[in-house]
């Protein structure tokens, strides 16, 4: 079958990316003209160190970083975590969820401290990454790893989550499930251009004012949040119930004294109960 593929140069993608391809086979797909097969040779765990050092002469760019970025001896499990992070944005990636085989902590640990951001970057998937590591990683040059921290480590600083969540916006409803995503001192991005991160700010319970002017914002998810926030004055929320642009948030506001709210189940048609 190896030999079929080889000579109908067909699924050789699959042949350089399978653990069982024979080595003499390994060996002619490094060696083939697509860049994308001899990419995922140099990707192996069981290259020869030859073929290794052939590859990190590759003349593609992409197959030189990838032979060079892991030194012999390497694991498979190695190569599949790296895998889920090349190449991609952490936008992209987001939160991952734990392999059935996962590299162990002192690999991930060296990748934290490697000058490699793509390394910094696989051990930002880590959710067992030591705190001082964490602490390193928060603070990295580069955002990607700041990012993937936020969305894989349950340690890391609230203000990195905040940073991942202002910019990776495919995120966010991960994001807003997290604690450690702040819900105060949002003050400075309740004029942010972006409309999602004005509606966390508008919710902020520890404005300087309540965010009266934000009922008149353009995009009706800021309205909403403004809407339901518990700085607004009763008789204001009371007011908003009415309009059904901002109804819904009025009627979370915990501002809302318990007789409305009943007026409010009235309306709904659910009687109240009965006292015994």
């Amino acid at each position: 079958m190896v030999e079929a593929c080889l000579a109908d140069r067909r699924d050789l993608w699959s042949l350089a990316q399978n653990r069982h391809t024979p080595a003499d086979a390994v060996a002619r797909l490094a060696r083939d003209p697509d860049p994308r097969v001899r990419e995922r040779v140099a990707s192996r765990a069981d290259l020869d160190p030859h073929l290794l050092a052939e590859l990190a002469k590759d003349p593609d760019c992409a197959v030189r970083t990838r032979a060079l970025l892991q030194p012999l001896p390497r694991t498979w499990a190695q190569r599949d975590v790296i895998d889920r992070v090349v190449g991609r944005t952490a936008d992209e990636i987001g939160p991952l969820a734990v392999m059935f085989a996962e590299p162990d902590m002192d690999w991930y640990s060296a990748c934290a401290v490697s000058a490699d951001p793509l390394l910094r970057r696989v051990a930002a998937t880590s959710p067992g990454l030591p705190d001082d590591l964490v602490n390193r990683l928060a603070n990295d040059s580069d955002p990607h790893v700041r990012h993937l921290l936020a969305c894989n480590h349950p340690l890391t600083p609230p203000g990195t989550v905040l940073d991942a969540f202002i910019t990776t916006a495919r995120q966010r409803p991960y994001l807003l499930t997290l604690p450690q995503l702040p819900r105060t001192g949002l003050q400075a991005l309740l004029d942010h251009e972006d409309p999602e991160v004005r509606a966390l700010a508008a919710a902020d319970t520890a404005l300087d004012q309540p965010p009266i002017r934000l009922l008149a914002d353009p995009e009706s998810g800021v309205r909403r949040a403004a809407a339901g926030n518990p700085l607004l004055p009763p008789d204001l929320v009371s007011t908003l119930l009415e309009d059904p642009e901002v109804a819904e948030g009025a009627a979370a506001n915990p501002n809302l004294p318990a007789e409305r709210l009943h007026e409010l189940l009235d309306l709904s048609g659910l009687t109240r109960a009965t006292a015994e």
